[in-house]
């Protein structure tokens, strides 16, 4: 009988938002959260091998290093150590765990019970009709998969999706594996994400990846962090913005709340973060309302044209515009159309604020404008990050040191399943590449990204689903949709380390595969190995287990996928699977034959710290169609809040990964023993009627008239925009419509969901008919 209690939701304690992140109280709660998944000894070569040059790569953020002679030997976070030691847990999930508890039971438990069962130990399958999951072995598991895929009436109606935790050698199979197989059906985790960063980056700059390095961060005079929060989404950045600091750079953040992290670090390795008082790090914060950051941006470009006229020849970097650009005069003739009406409207800042920040580009040499989802995940957001571009093509801020674009990944290793294939839409370059190398044509025709994937399962269009890592009905919207259509499927397959609410959510035939963790040693045919990760800034290194896997039941992902690909192609095309298996320095082989900037692979990586890939940006060069950067024209547009409703923004809390809490608390924000709480300014719940703690449905607002509710969260008053309020997801994401998709990207708008707050009435007749 487990003796992990599922969490009540009654207990809600709220104290004040800190105005300080990490410090002592970081590493205490790093170590409580470790101590009490494993065993000291376990704890400590965790921690001494995480993010270490001969060590694994932390399967949290993706947030770099600093070079190999320059790190720390405790180089994680808070959030780092409790993910490692998640992992590196002692608890597991054996076929007794499976025998005492049905899939609807489970279906029943919360996200955090779920991930507190422990590792899972060995493959099991839920067979047509059944309430449970039984044992099965790997060969059977892996013939019932590859018999579903052959059966199929076009490849087409498989999906292969990937989170980012997945390493490089297993990304690359996978896309081949799909392929082969005849499908571009490989939805990941950055559909969801940073979509709108590719799409807006692509087509301005001609890559979609972030340009900076973290010694540009370092020497950097004015980072932009919009829309994140690093001290909880990716802590380690804290440490980069206190070095711009002690160098003389400034920090403006903008944010519809604000952030503990970005008010003041306490450094938990210097002497400063513990006895002292630490590091202020945003010198101006931008309270803005959610979706206002476009013309937030449209605002800071027109005030560069208007001190431009002032000063004629002063502010913009004519030489580089006229060099490197194109686009500029038609980005100038709409530019100036700005209103300020508008402008103040969508971002309920004042033109005072705006200005000041405008002093601030206009007294520095190099700027980075670092984001995340705050501005990915609105109906905008494409051209929301294109005007980020125009601004900082302005004053030549692209492609040279301590400037340039800088989207932060949340993800361990998404930007490299990208660079590995896992795309729906792939170039034809790559395609071409991969047609020399494996002898075989792959499928032109772009296939379907998450969205377009639910899409699919919920009309019948796709009929097997494999998940290789992550938790997929609880990282995508509107969770009800997502839910009866993987249950639609003839087959649903999970490649996993640990149990989630996406195992409970099963097709007729239902499989858990699971696999080995990023600390654990993998030990193959060929000898030990090892596998590779690309952080944030395209650097690419090396990753090694240390600890004992779990269970020697477990294979790694490379196995499973090499097993499986051998089992529904066999031999056509002529693929050396069973060599990829046995040997990862052959996969490595075969990516620098076929993905650009990993030549000679192997050696490259063998170095300490790996290498960087290369960015044409950096080196001047746009591979865009003109061959130039691209300044573009983008109409104003904010979101549109009826009276009486409320902008949502889904969020986490500080103690939780992705769609996983390890705690229910959110100590920065002052939310502790709760989960189901809606985060709302004083003034508008006086407006509404609404006491602080009053219980209240949410429900969102869509133009397809459906009602999507969720139920029985407690309104906390909280210093947001007015206007706004901020919930935990995966809680919300029934909220989300599936329909509601950023323009271009396809990205869900999570950051921008209409909603009212209908109180909740405590008789017994509506909990009754609630319930009915």
């Amino acid at each position: 009988m487990s003796t992990i209690e599922d969490p009540a939701e009654d207990g809600l304690e709220v104290t004040p938002p800190k105005t300080w992140a990490t410090g002592l109280p970081a590493v205490t709660h790093a170590m409580q959260y470790s101590l009490g998944q494993t065993s000291v000894r376990r704890t400590a070569l965790t921690l001494l091998n995480i993010n270490q040059t001969k060590g694994f790569d932390c399967p949290g953020c993706a947030w770099p290093e600093p070079a190999p002679g320059e790190r720390a030997k405790n180089e994680y976070c808070e959030n780092g150590a409790k993910h490692i030691n998640d992992e590196a847990t002692s608890r597991r999930v054996t076929a007794d765990f499976f025998r005492e508890h049905s899939v609807p039971e489970l279906a029943d438990k919360s996200d955090y019970w779920l991930n507190q069962q422990g590792r899972l130990t060995e493959p099991m399958v839920k067979r047509p009709g059944a309430d449970h999951y039984e044992p099965i072995g790997w060969d059977e598991a892996l013939g019932l998969l590859a018999e579903e895929l052959r059966g199929l009436d076009s490849p087409d109606e498989a999906l292969f999706y990937t989170s980012g935790r997945l390493n490089n050698e297993a990304a690359f199979l996978l896309q081949l594996l799909a392929r082969a197989y005849g499908t571009n059906n490989l939805p990941d985790c950055s559909n969801m994400c940073h979509e709108s960063s590719g799409s807006a980056l692509q087509e301005t700059l001609g890559i979609g990846k972030g340009s900076v390095s973290l010694d540009d961060i370092h020497h950097c005079d004015l980072v932009f962090v919009v829309g994140q929060n690093p001290g909880t989404n990716h802590p380690r950045m804290l440490s980069a913005l206190e070095e711009t600091k002690l160098n003389g750079g400034r920090v403006v953040a903008v944010n519809p709340l604000p952030e503990a992290g970005l008010i003041r670090f306490k450094h938990p390795q210097k002497a400063r973060g513990i006895i002292g008082h630490g590091t202020p790090i945003a010198d101006r914060f931008l309270q803005i309302r959610p979706g206002g950051d476009l013309a937030l941006f449209q605002a800071l470009n027109l005030l560069l044209l208007e001190a431009e006229d002032a000063r004629p020849g002063e502010v913009l970097d004519h030489g580089f515009i006229a060099a490197h650009t194109t686009g500029f005069d038609d980005f100038v003739a709409a530019a100036r159309k700005a209103s300020w009406d508008d402008i103040l409207d969508a971002t309920g800042l004042t033109r005072e604020e705006i200005e000041a920040v405008a002093e601030l580009v206009l007294r520095s040499e190099r700027v980075i404008v670092c984001w995340a989802m705050g501005l990915t995940q609105h109906k905008h957001a494409v051209p929301t990050i294109r005007e980020v571009v125009n601004f900082l093509l302005l004053r030549g801020n692209i492609g040279r040191p301590g400037a340039g674009v800088c989207p932060v990944r949340g993800h361990s290793n998404v930007q490299g399943d990208r660079t590995m294939g896992i795309w729906e839409r792939m170039p034809q370059e790559f395609l071409d590449a991969l047609e020399r190398e494996f002898a075989f044509t792959p499928p032109a025709a772009h296939g379907l990204d998450s969205v377009d994937a639910i899409r699919a399962m919920r009309d019948g269009d796709a009929k097997v689903f494999l998940g290789v890592a992550g938790n997929f009905v609880r990282a995508t919207p509107d969770s009800e949709v997502t839910e009866r259509a993987m249950r639609r499927c003839r087959l649903t397959a999970h490649i996993s380390t640990k149990l989630n609410r996406s195992h409970t959510v099963c097709g007729d035939t239902a499989l858990i595969l699971p696999t080995l963790g990023r600390s654990d040693r993998d030990i193959q045919k060929g000898g030990e190995q090892f596998v590779t990760v690309e952080d944030s800034m395209s650097e690419v290194h090396a990753s090694r287990g240390r600890l004992h896997p779990a269970s020697p039941h477990l294979l790694s992902e490379v196995a499973i996928i090499s097993r499986l690909a051998r089992r529904t192609l066999g031999n056509r095309p002529a693929i050396p699977w069973e060599k990829f298996e046995a040997d990862y320095d052959t996969i490595r082989d075969r990516i620098s034959r076929v993905v650009p900037g990993f030549e000679d692979f192997n050696a490259r990586v063998a170095r300490p710290g790996g290498f960087r890939l290369p960015n044409p940006v950096n080196e001047g060069v746009f591979p865009t169609p003109s061959g130039r950067a691209v300044f573009t024209r983008n109409d104003f547009e904010m979101p549109h809040v009826p009276a009486g409703h409320l902008l949502l923004q889904t969020l986490r809390s500080h103690d939780q990964w992705n769609t996983v809490p390890y705690a229910m608390n959110d100590r920065y924000r002052g939310i502790h023993n709760a989960r189901r709480v809606v985060l709302v300014n004083p003034a508008d719940l006086e407006a509404l009627g609404l006491a602080d703690r009053s219980e209240v449905d949410l429900v969102s607002v869509w133009r397809d008239g459906a009602e999507r509710r969720a139920e029985s969260f407690r309104v906390v008053a909280y210093p947001t925009t007015p206007g706004s309020a901020a919930a935990y997801y995966p809680e919300t994401n029934v909220l989300v419509p599936l329909d509601s998709v950023a323009d271009i990207s396809n990205t869900p708008t999570s950051k921008g969901v209409v909603v009212r707050l209908e109180a909740v009435r405590q008789d017994a007749v509506r909990r009754e008919a609630a319930h009915t």
